[in-house]
């Protein structure tokens, strides 16, 4: 006779399954049980999280221009202390470039760490532009769109319908709209805002792009396709958001 063990968790754990196979009789074929399903069972966690926390964010969602995310001034009324923490919280706090620089991480960069810096640097170069060309006030939900529109373009680019190195341009464009909250300050915290810019966003970026291959390899192809298409889907919502608001 052949003792079964009928529990789930305990025909799922390693040591049962030895236990299983050492109780089997001489002659009795062996049995090789296939744990593929627990590996997709934490990709599918780890993609339900990231719908999530998504959806979270999207709920949470405002225009990026509206206010001062710590509450402070903006522009002339900021001090330089205020500045580096503005530069460090803004693209942090604002769901829609918290996102893009999330999303990041499932593009698969072939050289992570080669990307940070001319990422860094187009948004910077963004954000200088702002000051001496603002936004204008009309554009505004405008170009907002096209911020929210950029989470949509890169799920295309993680599906391999677009070219990669259009993030830097979008990148840009995200430091256009986060220079403009400082339009008009003083040259130190201006300065202060800038190097709070590069030092939250490079510090993402790093994490991100070095742990990009690791994440990929833990949600697997199908996993990665979900995570794009959930992108594609926050951004037309953000940039229907943004339009309409």
């Amino acid at each position: 006779m052949v003792k079964i063990h009928r529990c789930p968790a305990a025909v799922n754990h390693p040591s049962a399954l030895a236990g299983w196979q050492s109780e089997r009789p001489p002659g009795f074929p062996s049995t090789r049980i296939d744990l593929k399903f627990s590996r997709c069972s934490g990709a599918s966690r780890g993609i339900g999280l990231i719908g999530v926390s998504a959806l979270l964010l999207l709920s949470l969602a405002g225009p990026a221009l509206a206010h001062h995310p710590f509450g402070m001034a903006e522009g002339a009324g900021l001090n330089a202390w205020q500045g580096l923490v503005s530069g460090i919280g803004h693209p942090l706090l604002g769901p829609d470039h918290l996102l893009f620089l999330l999303a990041i991480g499932f593009i698969g960069l072939g050289r992570p760490v080669a990307w940070v810096l001319p990422l860094l640097a187009t948004g910077l170069l963004g954000a200088a532009l702002t000051q001496v060309v603002p936004l204008s006030a009309d554009l505004a939900p405008l170009a907002e769109a096209l911020v929210s529109l950029s989470l949509a373009l890169e799920g295309l680019i993680a599906l391999g319908s677009l070219p990669t190195a259009l993030l830097l341009p979008v990148m840009g464009l995200h430091g256009y709209l986060l220079g403009g909250t400082i339009v008009g300050a003083e040259p130190t915290p201006l300065f202060a805002y800038f190097l709070g810019l590069f030092l939250g966003q490079g510090a993402l970026l790093l994490a991100v792009c070095l742990g990009s291959r690791r994440w990929i390899a833990a949600i697997g192809e199908n996993g990665r396709r979900l995570a794009a298409g959930i992108w594609i889907g926050i951004g037309a919502a953000f940039a229907w958001t943004a339009l309409v608001a």
